[in-house]
C-alpha cells in the first residue's frame, strides 16, 4: 500500500523529539513521523493502466478518468506506482497550497486497525480534509480510517501498556500551535520507506 503524505515541518519532528522520553509503556514510539492524507492500494490504479497491461500494449486508453478502479487482475507494484503518480496530477490540479498546524496531542484509545492506544499530534486542516475527501471520492476510503472516519494526525506511540497518568499527562501538555503551509504532496512507499514521487500544488 502507497500513502499520499504531507511534508512534516522540521517543528514537528523537534516537538516528537522532545517528547519521546515522555513516551514510556508504549510498545513503539515512531522514529519517522507522517502526515497521511491518503492510502492506495496496488488493486487501486486506473483502470486503463490495468487493461494496458493485461493487454501488452503499454498505451494509455482514451475512455478511462482520473482514479478509475482497476478491474480484473492488479499490475506489478512498479507499473501501479507510476499509474498513481500520473493519476494524481490532474486530480490534484487546481489545487492551491494549504495551511495545516498542529495544535495538541490526542489519543485513539481504541484504533480502527493496530494496537491501541494510539498517542498522536493533533492536525487542523479544513483544506487538507477536502482534499482528503476529493481522493476518496476518486478512489474510495479505507474502512473506518478514511472518508467520514479520517482524523489528520500524526503518530507518535501506540500499544503496550502506558500508565493512565502519563497519557493524561501527555494528553494536556500546552504548547504553541505549530503552522506551516503545504506546497507539495509526497506519494510514499513503505516498503522501502522512501517518497516516490513528488507532486507539487
Amino acid at each position: 500500500m502507497f500513502s499520499l503524505n504531507v511534508p512534516i515541518a522540521p517543528a514537528v519532528d523537534r516537538l516528537a523529539a522532545d517528547l519521546q522520553s515522555k513516551l514510556s509503556g508504549f510498545e513503539r514510539v515512531r522514529d519517522r513521523h507522517t502526515l497521511v492524507c491518503k492510502r492506495f492500494g496496488v488493486a487501486d490504479v486506473p483502470d486503463r493502466v490495468a487493461s494496458d497491461h493485461r493487454d501488452g500494449s503499454g498505451g494509455t486508453g482514451p475512455d478511462a478518468s482520473p482514479g478509475s478502479p482497476a478491474a480484473g487482475p492488479s499490475p506489478p507494484k512498479p507499473d501501479a506506482l507510476d499509474a498513481l503518480r500520473q493519476d494524481l496530477h490532474p486530480l490534484l490540479a487546481g489545487t492551491d497550497p494549504f495551511p495545516v498546524a498542529v495544535t495538541g496531542i490526542d489519543v485513539f484509545d481504541a484504533p480502527a486497525s493496530g494496537s491501541g492506544p494510539v498517542l498522536y499530534l493533533a492536525v487542523e486542516s479544513d483544506p487538507l480534509i477536502r482534499v482528503h475527501r476529493r481522493l476518496c471520492a476518486a478512489y474510495g476510503a479505507v474502512e473506518g480510517i478514511e472518508g467520514d472516519d479520517y482524523t489528520p494526525h500524526v503518530t507518535m506511540a501506540r500499544g503496550g501498556n502506558p500508565e493512565p497518568g502519563v497519557v493524561a499527562g501527555l494528553v494536556d501538555a500546552e504548547f504553541e500551535p505549530i503552522r506551516w503551509r503545504v506546497h507539495a504532496l509526497d506519494l510514499y512507499d513503505p516498503e522501502f520507506r522512501e517518497v516516490a514521487a513528488t507532486i507539487e500544488l
